[in-house]
């Protein structure tokens, strides 16, 4: 059986090791305490170079409004360094204002806050869904209430009733309360359960909140108080589930909203948009608004649109309407695309339009920058025009209407054009936009007469886009393998010494080696 275990003699060993354990313990204290960190630095100094490692302004965060992401790993490791570090970090309770991301950070840090103001962050699709809002966190939250000591709220979760009993918590109660320090709340709630934030408006106090973004499953049993609780507000966002249709706000709601917040610099609305009141004028200013972004039902929401005052520019405006007619378009969408550009003095100088024949829209993208600037920058929108129509028209119809719409534009100011059109760029559209340095041609046919004038029209014998210096082609239509038409086309183009770049991306057909060499001699 080999020998036999003497269980006196491990356990005198273990001992032992138990008694080193101390031993090395004090000694490892002793040494840390000579280090040079321990000596030179106080422990208010200390403490603060822990929080600017620490507190969420010094982490990596999205781009507003979305979700914050996690503490990074390991985040709280310097607590292990030494006995010292670990005394000051326990002493300084900004460290601790921030609990965490999850229901499970909060639960280890909460108790070390203090009366620090709170910034209180729950990205619950990272929660592990056995650990609960339970008794110890509510009477936290309920006591930083009390205190008025929360001074961001910002709430994700796809779990309705973890919101529900945490905005619960936050809601002042009968024995105090204010909130009035909160500066921003964003709550956003997927599910299927509906959360009802009114009676946290009705008893907040919210005369410090500066953003308000509530996105999801909201169900407002009453707006009423909105309006008499933010005096601040600079963001307003609000994209609340349609289904079921929660009742949005009537007109004389929102606009006691935008009344009580003059300083409104950015406001999106989508399914939020109030019922149109008959004969009713209202001529709200927002004179501050930078951004704008309105999503509804077409009719809602122009007449929404002529309801507010608004500055002569912006830096960004959105408008996405549904349930159109080419009629609403022309006669609703057309003058006011008109008189915006009118009242907008800087430079517009990229332009990008599509329709879609199976989805039936139309969509006109604008870069607004200013006049001071001269180099030409492929970026983001600044302002869009995006029309769900009814009835999905044909091509040919929707590409009448957005060329319809373009002729509205100041169009001798474009000098990037990014068209899918789902079929070829028509004649006068390029004509009427002499100025144009880089074209996108998205999913455009090559076929006879591309990017050509008409021989027997009015005008040919001209080069469509004289100013072009590059041409993008992207997920080409070729018909029958032809290259000949691109060909042609640059010839044309650089007949009178006039050098053009071609890009070429997406999918397109095979292009023999003679016919790659035919155009690289064409094109710089």
């Amino acid at each position: 059986m080999g020998h036999e275990i003497n269980i006196h003699l491990i356990q005198a060993l273990e001992k032992q090791i138990e008694e080193g354990k101390g031993d090395i313990i004090e000694l490892k204290r002793t040494r840390n305490s000579l280090l040079n960190i321990s000596m030179r630095a106080p422990p208010e100094i200390l403490g603060h170079i822990f929080v600017r490692c620490l507190t969420p302004e010094a982490l990596p965060r999205p781009v507003y409004p979305q979700v914050t992401e996690g503490l990074r790993k390991g985040s709280y490791n310097f607590l292990l360094v030494c006995h010292h570090w670990f005394e000051v970090a326990s002493r300084t309770p900004e460290l601790w204002s921030f609990w965490g991301n999850t229901l499970q950070d909060w639960k280890k840090r909460h108790r070390r806050s203090g009366s620090t103001p709170l910034d209180l962050m729950l990205y619950g699709v990272k929660c592990d869904p056995d650990v609960l809002f339970d008794e110890s966190l509510r009477d936290a939250i309920r006591s930083r209430v009390l205190q008025d000591t929360i001074r961001r709220v910002h709430l994700t979760s796809n779990d309705g009733d973890t919101l529900n009993a945490i905005i619960s918590s936050l809601t002042p109660g009968d024995d105090g309360g204010q909130n009035e320090n909160i500066e921003s709340i964003i709550w956003r709630c997927g599910g299927f359960t509906f959360v009802d934030p009114s009676d946290f408006f009705a008893r907040s106090h919210l005369s410090g909140l500066r953003s308000l973004d509530l996105y999801g499953h909201f169900w407002f049993s009453s707006w009423d108080r909105l309006a008499s609780r933010t005096t601040l507000l600079t963001t307003l966002f609000l994209d609340l589930d349609p289904l079921p249709p929660p009742p949005a706000p009537t007109a004389s709601q929102l606009f006691s909203i935008f009344a009580s917040n003059p300083t409104l610099r950015r406001l999106t609305l989508s399914n939020t948009l109030p019922d149109i009141t008959d004969g009713s004028t209202f001529k709200i200013p927002l004179h501050k608004l930078k951004t704008l972004c309105l999503v509804g039902r077409f009719r809602r929401l122009f007449w929404l649109l002529d309801q507010l005052v608004l500055p002569g520019a912006l830096d960004s405006m959105s408008l996405m309407g549904s349930g159109a007619t080419v009629g609403d378009v022309l006669s609703t969408l057309g003058p006011y695309v008109q008189d915006y550009f009118r009242r907008d003095a800087r430079f517009q100088d990229t332009l990008e339009a599509s329709t879609s024949s199976s989805r039936g829209f139309v969509a006109i993208y604008f870069t607004v920058v200013c006049r001071e600037t001269t180099r030409l920058e492929l970026k983001s929108p600044g302002t869009s025009f995006k029309v769900d129509l009814a009835n999905k028209p044909p091509p040919d119809v929707l590409k009448q209407l957005l060329v319809d719409l373009i002729a509205l534009i100041p169009r001798e100011r474009v000098e990037y054009f990014s068209a899918e059109l789902d079929t070829k760029l028509p004649e006068e559209l390029l004509f009427m936009m002499p100025n144009i340095k880089v074209l996108h041609a998205i999913g455009v046919e090559l076929s006879k007469g591309f990017l050509q004038p008409n021989p027997d029209g009015p005008h040919a014998n001209t080069k469509l886009l004289p100013s072009l210096e590059t041409l993008y082609l992207e997920d080409v239509i070729l018909n029958g393998g032809d290259w000949s038409h691109l060909a042609t086309y640059l010839a044309h183009q650089t007949s009178d010494g006039q050098a053009i770049s071609l890009d070429m991306a997406g999918e397109f057909p095979y292009m023999c080696p003679e016919v790659v060499d035919e155009i690289e001699g064409l094109v710089r």
